[in-house]
């Protein structure tokens, strides 16, 4: 039994949602899925199980940074045994061409983390997104007219940098958009053997300093997660 998640086995979805912040996974639960019901609040991490057009799917938080996440996404591959796991969230961009409000998918996750450091890899490893979940959420986004974004993001250990051009690097090698949980996720789920996918939203631009209000984010939050439930559940 996970030490974190308080669900029995069965209670969870093989196909799951993780947005960062709980209350997110509290409104997807209550806007979006059928009949839900929750099945943790450990630590608040709010967690919930139900229906999208009739398929099983969960929604629960996984908190901020890569060291949550990794806990969060270990136990429920290991524990529970789901298969699909779809991160969403926000990120910034680094590219002028990739605007406030739209939407990225992460194929790959560059990092400078030493999240790696446990699997015992004598080299450097590319964490990537899974190839059918990429397939189905372009699909996804191309049936609900959402314009989107898939390319290499970089999952970061610090919120806040010292220094305003620590960005600039990344951009420079194509990265699209910064966040800072994707790449444990991926990690986790190659080691697994299991499906992972990041869908971020736009929410900030650090090369502009344009910042989305509140209302944009829901707004911009609810694309991004129908195109994630179409992935979770086709």
């Amino acid at each position: 039994m996970s030490n974190h998640i308080s669900a029995k086995k069965g209670d969870i979805a093989e196909s799951i949602l993780l947005p960062g912040d709980p209350l997110r996974a509290k409104y997807i639960a209550e806007n979006f899925i059928d009949s839900p019901v929750q099945f943790n609040n450990i630590r608040n991490i709010l967690g919930y199980t139900g229906r999208y057009k009739g398929v099983p799917v969960s929604v629960m938080g996984t908190g901020m940074g890569m060291p949550s996440m990794g806990i969060y996404s270990w136990e429920l591959m290991k524990e529970y045994n789901v298969e699909n796991l779809i991160r969403i969230g926000t990120a910034g961009s680094i590219q002028h061409d990739i605007k406030i409000k739209e939407v990225v998918l992460g194929l790959s996750a560059s990092t400078d983390s030493n999240y790696i450091h446990t699997f015992n890899l004598k080299g450097n490893f590319a964490p990537t997104a899974n190839i059918d979940l990429i397939i189905k959420a372009m699909e996804a986004a191309s049936n609900l007219k959402i314009k989107v974004h898939a390319g290499n993001i970089h999952s970061g250990d610090v919120f806040y940098e010292i220094g305003d051009t620590w960005w600039e690097d990344w951009a420079k090698i194509g990265t699209l958009a910064v966040e800072m949980e994707s790449a444990a996720l991926y990690i986790n789920a190659a080691y697994m053997r299991k499906k992972a996918l990041c869908i971020c939203t736009i929410s900030n631009h650090l090369i502009t300093g344009e910042e989305t209000t509140p209302e944009e984010r829901e707004t911009t939050f609810n694309d991004m997660v129908r195109i994630a439930l179409e992935t979770a559940t086709v």
